[in-house]
């Protein structure tokens, strides 16, 4: 199948949006947790999340366009400067999926979609306690994309919480063996199983 650009915007808005979402590839499965100032939590699943670099250990994650939407994981991020960003893993993957609904501000997506937030002293945002692999970040900057009114959203890992100890042979993390998980799309699941680790040149 060849499609020509005019192909592709003549697709559904619906078609091209499952197949651009899709075509990248499968992406990390994360759960990224805030908290306003008032202590309301938030809980939201991204499929975005890019290492940026590791000194410092930077990470991001693309924010869709606000409109009439209401985004709460940007404010809340904004107004406290902190958030979490967490694995989801089979055994809690739909109630993760679930976070995708609009809640209201005052309704948390921990208690809506039957996870438990756990904290940690000293920082703020909470963590998704059924999570094994979890981080903490501090919001260090964000970058528009003009071009379709996104947001890069940029912080800098701060905690790290590993429940297992799901280490490669060169000190990374072996995501088969946790059960981490992708997303192709914008709503189909899959587990990761690893091929090998090869030596860098």
């Amino acid at each position: 199948m060849h499609l020509n650009f005019e192909q592709i915007q003549a697709l559904s808005l619906k078609e091209r949006i499952h197949l651009i979402n899709s075509i990248t590839g499968i992406k990390p499965a994360n759960l990224i947790g805030t908290v306003d100032s008032q202590g309301q939590t938030n809980l939201a699943v991204f499929s975005s999340v890019v290492h940026l670099g590791s000194d410092p250990a930077l990470i991001g994650f693309i924010l869709r366009p606000a409109g009439e939407v209401p985004r709460h994981t940007y404010e809340n991020i904004k107004e406290t400067g902190c958030y979490t960003i967490n694995h989801i893993h089979p055994g809690f993957a739909k109630k993760a999926h679930l976070t995708a609904y609009k809640f209201a501000q005052n309704q948390s997506e921990f208690t809506e979609c039957d996870l438990q937030a756990e904290f940690l002293a000293g920082f703020e945002a909470p963590f998704v306690k059924e999570s094994q692999i979890k981080y903490g970040l501090n919001f260090v900057e964000e970058i528009a994309i003009q071009q379709n009114n996104t947001r890069l959203i940029i912080g800098e890992i701060k905690e790290i919480i590993l429940q297992v100890d799901p280490k490669t042979s060169d000190g990374g993390l072996d995501l088969e063996a946790t059960k981490s998980m992708g997303i192709s799309g914008l709503n189909s699941y899959y587990e990761f199983t690893r091929l090998d680790t090869f030596e860098r040149s």
